[in-house]
């Protein structure tokens, strides 16, 4: 099965976010400024990736990241919001590659690539042991 056979290049997504103080990286780091973190940039670029090929995936696959090459450009203070976008730039048998942006109004404060490999959920959990979560009623 070709678990790309519906993913194309061209394919888009993005991610909005209003920046809060738990994504700056004086949350993280004392003495630091209340500002947009690099790595949370980082995640919504990855998460506009992963949305961008989601729903052309066969059911049980997934896409996770694998390589990250991003430019954090410029500081985004709380309360703005930031959209990040990404775009499928190339696909290779197991894995698509995204040109990824951050953006703050009509300034770009972030840009790359993005890497991210396709996996069988419940092949991917068993090679690397792991196990689900259950509850009193069975499966969270």
């Amino acid at each position: 099965m070709d678990a790309l056979a519906k993913v194309t290049t061209g394919m888009t997504a993005e991610k909005a976010v209003t920046v809060t103080a738990e994504m700056t990286v004086a949350h993280y780091v004392a003495n630091m400024p209340a500002v947009y973190g690099t790595p949370m940039m980082i995640l919504h670029m990855e998460m506009a990736s992963g949305s961008a090929i989601a729903s052309h995936l066969p059911e049980g696959f997934v896409s996770v990241g694998m390589d990250v090459k991003v430019r954090h450009l410029a500081a985004t203070p709380i309360g703005r919001t930031v959209r990040a976008t990404a775009r499928v730039l190339e696909i290779d048998r197991r894995s698509v590659v995204f040109e990824v942006e951050a953006w703050d109004g009509d300034r770009k404060i972030g840009d790359g690539t993005h890497r991210r490999a396709i996996v069988n959920v419940r092949e991917f959990e068993q090679r690397f042991g792991v196990k689900q979560l259950e509850n009193e009623s069975g499966l969270i």
